[in-house]
């Protein structure tokens, strides 16, 4: 095997080579990564989606409902996020508490970022009157914008790189050795990403899911659990969690995925029996 991926590496794309850079914008006395414009760019595209999908007739809230929307959204996002990552993944921050406000550092959860947007949207539901689980199946619908941008700022980072390879379109990435790796990393922005949005996007505008409470989020929580789940078996365990995954058989991502994938299931099967009349009115003043 070792002889393989020697021969590999002698052939492989090299990242160094691509001129890619964690930086986006140095001005010296102001710097703009990738990483921060791709949460950015998430929010703003899934935001301006959002208000498409409300402007469709039977939407469960109004524009100034997705107004607020965002702001609980990007709250839930970051933290949690970051709470998440510093429990499940690197625990040892605990130790110092102000280190789990350095964000700049790197390291977010999107399960936890998933619990932060859903405690946002309950706390919008019950505040405005709105039926929590439509307004899931609509947020659910915007996400993969999110997972796209930022698995290729993952990329772009050169991080979170795969397993070692010797597929033709392996890569020898800086932090990762000498030998060449799966770019983990740009397959989940296409299945995350690009394949999600198609399935949801599919299911919103060519059937009739936006009227059973619960099918929209289902389909994104299960189907993200499943693609995440797959791709683990091609990405490298975190450095701090190789021991977990070899005690356990499974990475850390993966587990926390089999309860998505269960939930979702569970919303899937069970949304036939929530549909019910929906009026043109959600909440105290919403007109759609």
């Amino acid at each position: 095997m070792i002889l393989d991926l020697a021969a590999a590496a002698a052939h492989a794309l090299r990242f160094d080579d691509l001129g890619l850079s964690p930086v986006a914008l140095d001005l010296g006395f102001f710097t703009l990564k990738w990483y921060s414009l791709a949460y950015l760019a998430g929010i703003l595209i899934g935001y301006w989606y959002l208000l498409k999908l409300v402007a469709q007739p039977g939407s469960p809230m109004a524009r100034r409902h997705a107004d607020d929307m965002i702001f609980y959204a990007t709250l839930g996002i970051i933290i949690g996020g970051r709470l998440a990552y510093v429990v499940f993944y690197q625990p040892e921050i605990l130790r110092h508490p102000l280190d789990i406000l350095k964000l700049w550092n790197g390291g977010m959860s999107f399960h936890g970022g998933v619990v932060g947007v859903s405690l946002g949207i309950l706390y919008l539901a019950r505040k405005e009157g709105l039926s929590w689980l439509r307004v899931h199946d609509y947020v659910a619908c915007c996400v993969p914008f999110g997972l796209f941008f930022g698995r290729l700022a993952n990329f772009v980072n050169g991080e979170l790189w795969g397993k070692e390879t010797d597929v033709p379109w392996a890569m020898i990435f800086p932090t990762g050795g000498p030998f060449p790796r799966h770019p983990s990393q740009l397959y989940e922005a296409l299945l995350e990403g690009v394949v999600l949005f198609a399935i949801l996007a599919f299911a919103f505008w060519k059937t009739k899911a936006r009227y059973k409470p619960g099918m929209l989020v289902g389909l994104f929580l299960f189907f993200y659990g499943l693609f995440r789940f797959s791709v683990e078996f091609f990405r490298e365990a975190d450095a701090q969690l190789m021991e977990f995954a070899a005690r356990t058989g499974l990475h850390m991502g993966q587990w926390l995925c089999v309860p998505m994938i269960l939930g979702g299931l569970y919303l899937i099967v069970t949304a036939k029996g929530r549909r019910v009349r929906v009026e043109p009115i959600a909440g105290s003043a919403s007109v759609s």
